[in-house]
């Protein structure tokens, strides 16, 4: 990735990815992500998949005790290292998506893509990691990519947080709320009019596009405070409307099912 690698690095080596999906919120949305993965799996089917942006391997591992062959591909050293150290039986490689030439053509029915187009600023650097997770899936495969929203940027970081004045001073929004990720930022925020366009350029066909956690990243004190019953009745009703075209863009993350 052609942003500062070591900032990344940095990232993600004081970030917790397994410690967030194992929150109330992370469990939104893995619980929901996982439901979407299943809906495209035939009963008692066993895919090669292929997670790019492995992190420490929640997705992977989950994947792999199913029974499914999968490979996971991380830029983040630290991250591979806890993955290879859990023994998991996953097929490891230190990657970046925007390059899988270790990978052969047409292999992986299914490839997943959580994480690397949250951390690449150009649309060129974006239509490559497509490329390439398109190159490597099967031709009628599917391939998941996440996204973290726009609106959910401003509202949370600009106003809740209270940052806003010093985005505004720095020119870090557009004239329409958009926001301007510089090169040494980690993040690019998305909506739905970018996504539609990457799409339109990569070749690829949509099948399925829905909120991976909706209102639950706004909502984390309120999750904690629920019992166990009233968590699982609010992941129900999350998973009701997670495809909502009035609910997408406000979400924290948005994951778009795209056929190749």
């Amino acid at each position: 990735m052609p942003q500062n690698i070591s900032a990344l690095e940095k990232y993600y080596n004081k970030f917790n990815e397994d410690h967030r999906l194992a929150t109330r919120h992370g469990q939104v949305e893995f619980s929901t992500t996982m439901h979407y993965i299943h809906s495209f799996i035939p009963a008692g089917g066993q895919l090669k998949i292929l997670d790019v942006g492995a992190g420490t391997g929640r997705y992977s591992l989950a994947l792999k005790d199913e029974g499914h062959d999968v490979t996971a591909v991380e830029k983040v050293l630290r991250n591979l290292k806890v993955l290879e150290e859990k023994h998991s039986g996953v097929n490891c490689w230190h990657g970046d998506a925007c390059d899988l030439h270790f990978l052969p053509d047409g292999k992986f029915d299914m490839t997943l893509l959580f994480g690397p187009l949250y951390h690449l600023h150009s649309e060129e650097q974006m239509l490559k990691a497509l490329g390439e997770a398109r190159r490597v899936t099967k031709k009628g495969g599917l391939i998941f990519t996440a996204y973290v929203m726009n609106e959910y940027s401003v509202l949370t970081y600009c106003f809740k947080q209270r940052h806003i004045k010093d985005v505004m001073a720095n020119s870090a929004l557009t004239g329409d709320w958009h926001t301007k990720p510089g090169e040494d930022e980690l993040y690019t925020y998305m909506r739905l009019e970018d996504i539609n366009n990457l799409n339109n350029k990569s070749g690829l066909t949509r099948i399925k596009i829905f909120a991976a956690d909706g209102a639950s990243d706004y909502m984390r004190r309120e999750l904690n405070a629920l019992d166990e019953d009233e968590f699982e009745l609010f992941k129900q009703y999350h998973l009701s409307i997670c495809e909502r075209p009035e609910l997408l863009g406000a979400s924290s993350h948005l994951v778009d099912v795209l056929q190749n």
